[in-house]
């Protein structure tokens, strides 16, 4: 049987509600590493919210506001605000041109977010994903699937947009290579082999960053079951990628934006290597040209310092640069 995998190109799901609270984002920061000090990202005091508020029609306090990675959990959160089944998240709709995927063998391959406007610490109801396959490639390892996902507000606002890609590993439909895409997010410019990074900034994950980086609704077992773990080959329990995405977001906003979480408009990371809860991390980054409205381009990896292998490669950051952020 042949599958016309150019058709599943532009196929468009139903949207996605979604939700969050205040709690949600303290809670996704904490689950990507935020320390006692961080406390624009995990004290929402009085004095913060009403700073907040002003932010949002005056420049005081621009520094303030939820880490803009945020929305990368939201496809598997949803509007839920309880615990809920892995398994039960990982259906969806059958998408026309496609094979028969084994979600058993799937592995998060890319992932990438373009913020659009400065994310509310709370949603309210009526805001959604609005979903489509934006591109298809099969090779000799397996099927890759593209996803597009726009954050858009009850008036149809968008807020972010978000790609991914999933690569289906064994997976086939013709045999034959092939590749269609009709977006894709901004690309990585190779790593500068002439002169050291720019920005370097090491932190290191707890034994117990899994548990808590899987309240922000990604509950795969995987990420607690050290069983699974070792069943799955990875000797015991590994932590999300999206939480060693979010410590490598978190640490380029500290070092080249002293901080300030809007400072950083667009993110995105190829996964190449697992990182174990307790692991230490080192992002190294490099500034290779102007970005757009203000930004500095920048060019990064994340190095897993524990297993010695790369965790996050073809990093790519647009960034505004607080002064004098550089080593």
């Amino acid at each position: 049987m042949s599958y016309d995998l150019g058709k599943a190109v532009g196929f468009k799901s139903k949207d996605q509600p979604v939700s969050w609270t205040r709690k949600d984002i303290i809670t996704y920061a904490l689950g990507v590493g935020a320390k006692h000090d961080d406390l624009s990202l995990v004290y929402v005091s009085q004095l913060f919210w009403h700073a907040y508020v002003r932010s949002l029609t005056c420049s005081a306090d621009k520094s303030w506001g939820p880490l803009p990675t945020y929305p990368v959990v939201l496809g598997l959160k949803g509007d839920d605000q309880d615990v809920t089944l892995f398994a039960a998240k990982t259906g969806g709709e059958p998408v026309p041109g496609l094979p028969k995927l084994n979600s058993k063998r799937v592995v998060h391959a890319t992932q990438s977010i373009e913020i659009l406007k400065d994310l509310p610490v709370a949603s309210g109801s009526g805001w959604k994903l609005s979903r489509r396959v934006v591109g298809v490639h099969e090779n000799k390892s397996g099927i890759i699937i593209d996803n597009e996902a726009i954050l858009l507000d009850p008036h149809d606002v968008p807020y972010a947009k978000l790609y991914s890609s999933a690569f289906y590993l064994g997976s086939k439909a013709n045999g034959d290579k092939f590749s269609k895409a009709v977006a894709a997010p901004p690309q990585a410019k190779p790593v500068p082999k002439d002169r050291k990074p720019d920005w370097v900034v090491r932190d290191k994950t707890t034994p117990e960053q899994a548990l808590i980086y899987r309240l922000s609704g990604d509950y795969n077992p995987l990420h607690i079951d050290p069983e699974l773990g070792k069943a799955m080959g990875f000797g015991g329990v590994i932590l999300h990628g999206l939480s060693s995405y979010g410590f490598a977001a978190r640490g380029l906003i500290q070092v080249i934006a002293n901080g300030n979480s809007r400072a950083l408009t667009v993110f995105g990371a190829r996964f190449t290597s697992p990182v174990k809860p307790g692991d230490e991390l080192e992002t190294s980054a490099w500034e290779v040209g102007p970005g757009p409205n203000g930004t500095s381009e920048i060019t990064f990896i994340t190095k897993n310092l524990t297993s010695g292998k790369v965790a996050l490669g073809n990093g790519v950051a647009f960034i505004k640069k607080a002064e004098k952020s550089k080593l």
